[in-house]
């Protein structure tokens, strides 16, 4: 009797608790479902990015110089292609994008150490801020852009810094700028992050702080001898034409890339992509041409790669018109800034490695800021909820939001300390210690037989 009594209460408890669980079941966040259509477009992405430093960087700034740094150029690029990818693997990856689910490792300006050798990564796992491939691309890509940054610095101290140097050099300056601005940038922890930067593919993380690398660098190692009046013309600028095609190729991949699925907005990112890079090109070609009386060759893909640079920070936020702004508003600027101001201040960045990255990167971080759109940022509804504060139909000064730019001044402030004090300081270390730069013989005859035994002839 006292069982067939409770049968009801039974059943009417079941009943109760069947909505309740299907209402937290309904609150519950969806567990991450790979996508195959979003895993394909990042092999490809990555690949893109890997073929901006091998070969096309090698090429652009290996066309550059004089024939007898030609091979000492391209193999810096080489070099460092494989030493970032041990350095990524080992620590770097970790230090930058320590899963955020892990309170030890939410710091504001660095990673911990929960992914050392990649120790924990699930082949069928995913990171929070690529949730629908797998976290392994995820690493893979990241590292694409860990590889060009500091492969960008060499361009401002080429024709004379030690091999041995540079290697050093570069692996410390991944570990302790490089990784630390990814994540202030990138985590959801960093403090950029927090802060509301924009940074959609590394105006901040690859371009201004290796154009700022670059520019402590050549201070710090000085000017190349008999420079400016030795004729240090390139070599071969079809190799660097060459390199630039593959620049701006890969790039796609870069900036579409950086939408992290193979959605709207990675669409919208291939697009002004392509018109900030050729409104750049022509703007700096027709103020070569006003100003020199003649367009050239380096002038035009100098024009595009800043345009690429500019584009970089503000391609998933910004739309054509946008995109026809900052590259015109960036090929006027960088030619004055690889020129004029490069003479008037006396250093020597041999490549203009400050000159279009830097000062490309500083005028694409701040210009994010003026033109960013909210539909075009939340075009696939999620930037929307990554905001600090209530979200609504504003993001940059165009739609009235001036705060947008103050914002993006202080992220290109913090880079600019971070990596010229802690570039400056390594350099000096390291120049204490094995010295620097090649004995003026070798720097006089070229690097190409004295560092590495083989020269192009």
């Amino acid at each position: 009797m006292a069982l067939a009594g409770m049968a009801p209460a039974l059943a009417f408890a079941q009943d109760a608790a069947a909505p309740a669980a299907a209402a937290a079941a309904a609150a519950a966040p969806a567990a991450p479902t790979i996508s195959g259509g979003d895993t394909a477009w990042m092999l490809t992405s990555t690949a893109l990015v890997l073929m901006m430093t091998i070969p096309g960087l090698a090429l652009f700034y290996g066309g550059m110089v004089r024939k007898f740094n030609v091979l000492a150029m391209v193999m810096q690029s080489f070099a460092i292609t494989c030493l970032v990818t041990v350095l990524w693997a080992l620590v770097e990856y970790s230090l930058a994008f320590s899963a955020a689910s892990d309170a030890a490792d939410a710091k504001e300006f660095i990673g911990g150490f929960s992914r050392v050798l990649l120790a924990g990564m699930d082949p069928t796992g995913t990171h929070a801020l690529a949730p629908t491939i797998p976290e392994p691309v995820f690493m893979m890509y990241q590292m694409t852009f860990a590889i060009i940054t500091p492969a960008l610095i060499t361009g401002a101290f080429a024709d004379r810094m030690k091999f041995s140097a540079m290697l050093i050099f570069i692996t410390l300056w991944s570990l302790v700028v490089y990784a630390p601005i990814a994540h202030t940038v990138w985590h959801p922890n960093g403090y950029l992050a927090k802060l509301g930067v924009l940074d959609f593919a590394g105006g901040t993380v690859v371009h201004i702080n290796a154009g700022i690398a670059g520019l402590v660098a050549c201070l710090v190692i000085g000017k190349r001898k008999g420079y400016p009046n030795a004729d240090f013309s390139p070599h071969n600028l079809v190799l660097s034409l060459i390199g630039a095609s593959l620049l701006w190729v890969g790039w796609f991949g870069f900036n579409a890339g950086s939408a992290l699925t193979a959605g709207p907005r990675a669409g919208m990112a291939m697009t002004v992509t392509q018109v900030a890079t050729a409104a750049a090109a022509l703007a700096w070609v027709f103020v070569e041409w006003a100003v020199k009386g003649k367009p050239s060759v380096l002038g035009i893909i100098s024009g595009a790669v800043a345009g690429l640079v500019a584009i970089t920070p503000a391609a998933g936020f910004v739309d054509t018109v946008g995109a026809f702004a900052i590259g015109i508003a960036v090929g006027i600027i960088c030619f004055f800034s690889a020129t004029s101001l490069k003479k008037a201040l006396g250093y020597d960045d041999s490549l203009d490695a400050f000159g279009v990255h830097g000062i490309g990167g500083i005028v694409g971080a701040i210009l994010t800021g003026v033109f960013a759109k909210m539909a075009v940022a939340n075009s696939e509804g999620a930037f929307a909820a990554t905001l600090k504060d209530a979200p609504d139909t504003k993001l940059g000064l165009i739609e009235g939001n001036a705060a947008q730019v103050i914002t993006q001044l202080e992220g290109v402030a913090f880079t600019i300390v971070w990596c010229g004090v802690i570039t400056f300081v390594l350099l000096k270390v390291i120049d204490l210690v094995i010295g620097l730069r090649v004995d003026e013989d070798i720097e006089r005859d070229g690097l190409d037989i004295a560092l590495h035994g083989e020269s192009i002839h």
